[in-house]
Order: C-alpha cells, then structure tokens, then sequence
C-alpha cells in the first residue's frame, strides 16, 4: 500500500474576500469550486487550483472569524507551491510589484525556494520542482509558463521525531530519505517521501522542540490530506489505521472525494483522500467554482445557507 503525494492541504481565513482576491489575482490560481464546509454550513470553504482542479494541485480555506493563529510546533508550518524551474526570478518581480513582501530566493533541501506569505500570515513556500505537471488556467492573470503545477512539499512541525516517524513510516508506509538544516535555524527537518516521490510527494517533519505549541487561527492550517486513487484503496487504510488502533473518523463521503482522518501523534490532522470524483461531479468544468455549490444532502437547505454567506466577489 502506497500513498501518491499530496491531496490538497486545507487552511483558515478570516477574510473569504481578501482570500480569493490573493490566490485568484496574485498566485493566479483558478477558484475551482465555491462551496461550504459541510461540518459547518455557516463558512464558505474555497478550493483554489490548476485549470481542471487537479488532484494535488488544492489549497482550500475555511472561512472563521477566528483570531490570528499563534506560531508553534505541533501544527503544519509551511505550504511548498510547485513552479517551474526558472519561473522564480519571476515570481519575485511579480509580488514585489504588487507590493507583496517575500524572502530572497534561496537554495533549500537542494531546490530553489522563495518563502511568501499571504495577508493573513499564511505561511507559503514557491518550490521550482516542477514535476508532475498541472494544468494550465487560460484565465490567470499569471503566465501559463510561470503559474504554480501544484502543491508539494509540505512541511509540519513537531517536538520530538520518534512518535511521528512511527506512524508516517510504520503505518503510513512513508520513506524517510533524508535530512537537512531548517532554515530559520530551530532544529532539523526530516524528509518522508510517498510512493514515486518528489516535491509532490514529500512531508517534511521540522522537529522544533524549543518552540510553544501552536493554537490553530486564521492564517494556520487546518490539516493536510494524501491521495489515494479511488475506494477500494481508501477503505483498505482505513482498515489498516483500524489495525493499528489509531482512533479515526471512518470513511465520510465529501461528494467530491471520500475521506479518512486522524492525527498523527504530535497532534496535527491528517486525512487520506481519493482522487476522484472531482469538482466537475456536479457543475461544468468550464464554470466550476463560479457560483455556490452543495452537496446533495445540503441542497434543501441551500436559501438559508445562501443568505447566511457573505460575498466574495
């Protein structure tokens, strides 16, 4: 059993709007699909993509107005976006132009990096490892050359290695391969890869244990999910985190994929995700994400909810 790489990663906002400016007009990404957290039918929940909304390509956001989150270990610390390799000197004039404060282009873990965050203090990382490779959005205001392929690595902090490394390695049957110096000098962070491999398919593990915990708010991340191709797979981990007696949600059905979530032992949420069906299982892909979306299960109530949510556009 082999998970593919990541499957999306899933953040809070406090501003819907401001969100959807920043990833739509300044990462140039395709809001893929409007809808709300099913949980919780009071907050939007926005899926920014590639062009088809590719699996592994996702970074959603509740929106809560929750305080600003409080950096620490025991959370999920950096977003790594995938760019092409020689598209960073033009991401750097792009947010310096639009007066988006950023790092300086740096050599990490052996991959050109420039470190970014959004206006809430979202931490993002662009990564030039291209591969593999998303498609294209014809409406970004970015370049089809230059706009992001996808997420990956994804880095989590966490106080002390061995708990974690268990489970990514024993249950998750993840590869460590290899270590390097974190960047801001706290520790050292750990490379776990899945299945094939790369950017796409690596969790990072920054063991921090001088920093306070973290308290969840706007501008942290709310888990990250790992792709499995379709049911069958899903239910066969969900039997082996059975296995391991590792407490779990079971199987939820999301309508455009089907999940599992638990934590790992550090405390960050984790969930195993299909590929499919995808966002085009109820509306277009031409217009997908332009107008609200709902599952079945929450389309009677769709009046209430509309009128419950603010507008984004």
């Amino acid at each position: 059993m082999q998970l593919a790489g990541i499957h999306h990663l899933t953040a809070i906002t406090a501003d819907a709007p401001g969100n959807n400016r920043f990833y739509t007009q300044t990462l140039g990404l395709r809001r893929v699909k409007k809808t709300v957290n099913q949980d919780d039918t009071s907050a939007y929940h926005l899926f920014f993509a590639d062009g088809a909304g590719t699996a592994g390509t996702d970074i959603t956001f509740f929106d809560w107005p929750a305080s600003p989150e409080r950096r620490g270990t025991q959370s999920i610390s950096r977003t790594g976006l995938r760019v092409a390799e020689d598209s960073l000197e033009y991401w750097a004039g792009r947010l310096a132009d639009l007066g988006v404060s950023s790092g300086r282009i740096a050599t990490l873990d052996g991959r050109p990096s420039l470190d970014v965050e959004d206006p809430e203090g979202q931490r993002l990382r662009l990564v030039a490892a291209p591969q593999p490779v998303g498609e294209p959005w014809a409406r970004s205001p970015v370049p089809e050359e230059h706009q992001i392929r996808g997420l990956g690595p994804i880095t989590i902090s966490v106080p002390e290695l061995a708990p974690t490394e268990a489970v990514l390695t024993q249950v998750m049957n993840m590869t460590k391969v290899r270590d390097y110096a974190s960047p801001d000098g706290e520790g050292t962070v750990h490379v776990f890869e899945m299945g094939k491999g790369g950017a796409a398919a690596e969790l990072h593990v920054a063991v921090q244990p001088g920093l306070p915990v973290a308290q969840q708010g706007a501008g942290g991340v709310h888990h990250v999910a790992f792709r499995v191709p379709g049911k069958p797979e899903l239910s066969e981990w969900a039997q082996r985190v059975a296995r391991f007696k590792i407490p779990n949600s079971g199987e939820v059905e999301r309508h455009y994929f089907r999940s599992l979530y638990f934590r790992e032992p550090a405390g960050n949420l984790f969930e195993i995700a299909t590929d499919g069906p995808g966002f085009d299982v109820d509306e277009p892909r031409e217009t997908m994400g332009e107008s609200l979306s709902l599952p079945p299960f929450l389309e009677d109530k769709r009046d209430r909810i509309e009128a419950g949510l603010k507008p984004l556009d």
